[in-house]
Formats: C-alpha cells, sequence, structure tokens
C-alpha cells in the first residue's frame, strides 16, 4: 500500500510568521510609528505640564544671576512669553526622556540576545543618570561660578544689561555640554568592550586624553579659563575611573567560564 503523508505535507501551507511570533516588516514599521508618536505625545504632555510651572522654573534659571545681585531682561514684548515656551519644552524632554529611550529600548528589545539585553538595560540606566550628573553640575557648580567670574570683567562704567534669550542659550549650551561629557565613561567601556582599545592602552595614553578633553572643553564652554578647567577637571577625573571600571570588566570577562 503507497503511503500518501509525504504527498500530503508538500501541499501543505508554510506556517505563517505571525503565528511564530514573527513580526513582519509592515508591523515593525507600524511599531516604529508607535514609538515616534508615543515619544512626540509624551513631550507635548511635558512641556504642557511643565509650562504651568514656567514662572518658578524661570527664577530658578536666573538664580545664579541673581546671587550675584544681577536682574534679566526681556527686550521685545513677546519675549517673556517665547522664552517661557522654550523654557516647558526644554524642561518638558528632560522629564519624559527617560520614558523615549525607554519605548525605544522595547522597539530594539525583539532583536537582542539574551546577553545582550543583560547589557542594554544597565548601559541605558547609567547613561540617564550620567547625563542628569552631568545637567544638576553644570547648573549648580558651573553656572554661579561662570556667572560670577564674567560678571567681574564689568567696570564702573560698564554695566551688564543681560537678556534673558542670551542668557538663556548660555545655560542650556552649558549643561547640554557638561550633560553629554559625562557619557564619557560609557563611551571608555564600549571600546573596550569591543576590543578597539584595551585599559593599558587607555591608561597609557592618559595625556592625549587630557589634551582631547581640554580641545571640547574650550569648544563646548564659553572662552574663558576657569569654565574649560571646570569641565575638564571632572571629565578627566571620569576618564580615570572609567579606565579602572573597564580593567575589571574585560579581566572578569577573560576568567574561564565567563564566556559560557
Amino acid at each position: 500500500m503507497t503511503d500518501r503523508r509525504p504527498a500530503d505535507t508538500a501541499l501543505t501551507p508554510p506556517p505563517d510568521p505571525a503565528a511564530r511570533g514573527e513580526m513582519t516588516l509592515l508591523d515593525h514599521l507600524e511599531e516604529l510609528r508607535s514609538v515616534v508618536l508615543q515619544s512626540l505625545v509624551a513631550a507635548a504632555a511635558g512641556a504642557a505640564a511643565c509650562w504651568f510651572f514656567s514662572a518658578r522654573l524661570l527664577d530658578l534659571l536666573v538664580r545664579p544671576l541673581r546671587l550675584a545681585g544681577q536682574n534679566v531682561y526681556f527686550q521685545q514684548p513677546a519675549e517673556a512669553f517665547v522664552m517661557r515656551l522654550k523654557l516647558a519644552g526644554a524642561a518638558g524632554l528632560l522629564l519624559v526622556a527617560p520614558f523615549v529611550l525607554w519605548r525605544v529600548y522595547r522597539f530594539v528589545l525583539p532583536g537582542l540576545y539574551r546577553h545582550e539585553r543583560r547589557v542594554v538595560t544597565p548601559v541605558l540606566t547609567a547613561t540617564v543618570l550620567l547625563f542628569y550628573t552631568g545637567v544638576a553640575f553644570a547648573y549648580v557648580v558651573m553656572v554661579p561660578k561662570v556667572v560670577a567670574f564674567m560678571l567681574g570683567f564689568g567696570t564702573a562704567y560698564m554695566k551688564p544689561l543681560i537678556g534673558i534669550g542670551p542668557y538663556f542659550s548660555f545655560v542650556a549650551r552649558l549643561c547640554l555640554a557638561f550633560g553629554l561629557m559625562f557619557e564619557l565613561p560609557l563611551v571608555v567601556l564600549a571600546f573596550s568592550l569591543m576590543g578597539l582599545v584595551t585599559p593599558g592602552q587607555l591608561w597609557r595614553g592618559w595625556r592625549y586624553a587630557l589634551l582631547i578633553i581640554l580641545f571640547f572643553s574650550a569648544v563646548l564652554t564659553p572662552p574663558d579659563v576657569l569654565s574649560q578647567l571646570m569641565m575638564a577637571g571632572p571629565v578627566m577625573l571620569l576618564y580615570l575611573g572609567s579606565v579602572g571600571v573597564a580593567h575589571v570588566v574585560t579581566r572578569r570577562r577573560r576568567l574561564p567560564g565567563d564566556g559560557e
């Protein structure tokens, strides 16, 4: 008796990718669209929420100037309104940044292996914490000292008249620069884990690292030595600390049994 099971199997249609839990290209695009829309809605909601506190945020922004005995002015009728909108938008972005990163992480999560997920989660957490630490350091430590230092160049016949627009740009630039520069430990650790450089090479090349840090400090900060040194000092300490962490991590990876 002839067995017809192979022929029946040949006529069976291939399994549906959706039945196996796989996503098609259209599914990926739809998920990406959802991530973008949710991120935009979160940013708008954060800005709207911060708008109700924009007056207090503005007072907090100009606090370093008030400590130096100075006021801040707006020169156009709509400038105060626009500035409060900008401040609410910036504060809203800082507020919802962890949610946006979490949605991006959820989007790329299905494409990661299990060992990659164990790495990405702490890296994202460290990214957010280091950025916020840099922003807080810039506002609490850097801005008051730089403001007091720069205002010290005035004379009896040259008094400051500080506009809110340029002052906001000055503070935002400093906070963003410090937030980005404080991500240096993650960059150093990533290069070490990828094998592009070894911790020993990073340690021996600290002079070159110092020159690079000084260069970026000069580009990202106002043109005065104080602000450049105040950025270069903490970032250099972060660099040396990250080299130590990279040395410990790479040494543990070389231990027998860690590659399983």
